[in-house]
Parts: C-alpha cells; structure tokens; sequence
C-alpha cells in the first residue's frame, strides 16, 4: 500500500497541455462579431468525440461542493473521446489527473488549481478523478456520445492517495 498526499498547483497551459487544454481566451486574438458587440474566440479547446462514430455533446453537470482533505479511491478515463468542464459560474475547481496507459501511475499523478474563469478539456484517455467542485454549482461538459466502452474506472482503494486543498 502507498501513502501519498497530492496538493493541486495552479495551472498553466503549459503545465497542463500533456493532459489536455487549458480552456481560456488569454492569448488569442479574438474575431470581432454582431456588429462589435461581441468577440468570437476560437481554438480554445481541441474536442476529440470522433472515434468510433461519435459525436459531441453538451450536458450540465450539477455538482456538489467536496471536502477536504479528501481520499481518492478511483480514477476514470474515456479512451473513446475528450471531455471539456466549464464552470457556468466565476468559482475556483480542482483536477485530479495521470497520464493515459493502461491504468493510473501513481507516481505521475498531479492535481491543479483551475481558478475563476479557466475550464479543462482531458484529451482522450487521460486518468482522471470525476468532477471535483469547491462549491454547489453547475459545469457546462462538452463530451462523446456514441456507441463504445468509454469509461473505465481504475480502484484505488488499496492505495492511500489524500488530495490535500
């Protein structure tokens, strides 16, 4: 059994881009629309639903405010497609993730602090823990509908993994 205590660090598109994007308008130019009252931004996040025939989808997801410190006891993954988490208010969320393979390295999970105003998108395959949320509140998820196994979970029940915020 492995005893480990994870601390989420702030993300950065760097830092994250092995697990996927960091969903954000910081540095794109954005397209002028509506006759100048709104700006388009695109290319923020690269949905990955085709795989298999499948198609994108957007779902809400309302969520319930976790506790911590907080014990891990499994991770998922979705190797058939993406999966984007946008706050549909200004909050502070955490993720919990490891490279994709055939089941979580504990040795390379990190966690991140996504601040008010940034969403995640995982890249196809990437563990990862579900949604955790610092406050009641709804997600705008954008992921693949379709035919397909893809949700594999992982137990992590004989590890001892703490997520400490």
């Amino acid at each position: 059994m492995t005893d480990l205590i994870i601390k989420p660090k702030p993300i950065t598109k760097e830092n994250f881009k092995k697990f996927g994007d960091m969903i954000t308008t910081a540095d794109i130019e954005p397209i002028e629309i509506n006759n100048g009252y709104a700006k388009r931004y695109d290319g923020i996040a690269n949905l990955n639903t085709k795989k298999d025939n499948g198609e994108s989808t957007i779902s809400i997801f309302s969520a319930l405010k976790r506790s911590f410190p907080m014990k891990i006891d499994m991770m998922e993954k979705h190797p058939l497609g993406s999966q984007a988490f946008i706050p549909m208010k200004e909050t502070t969320f955490l993720a919990f993730v490891a490279p994709e393979g055939d089941r979580p390295d504990i040795n390379k999970i990190e966690s991140f602090i996504i601040p008010e105003g940034i969403g995640v998108n995982y890249n196809p395959g990437i563990w990862h823990f579900p949604l955790i949320s610092t406050e009641d509140m709804n997600f705008l998820v954008v992921d693949r509908l379709g035919d397909g196994d893809n949700l594999v979970l992982h137990d992590l029940n004989e590890e001892n993994i703490t997520l400490e915020f």
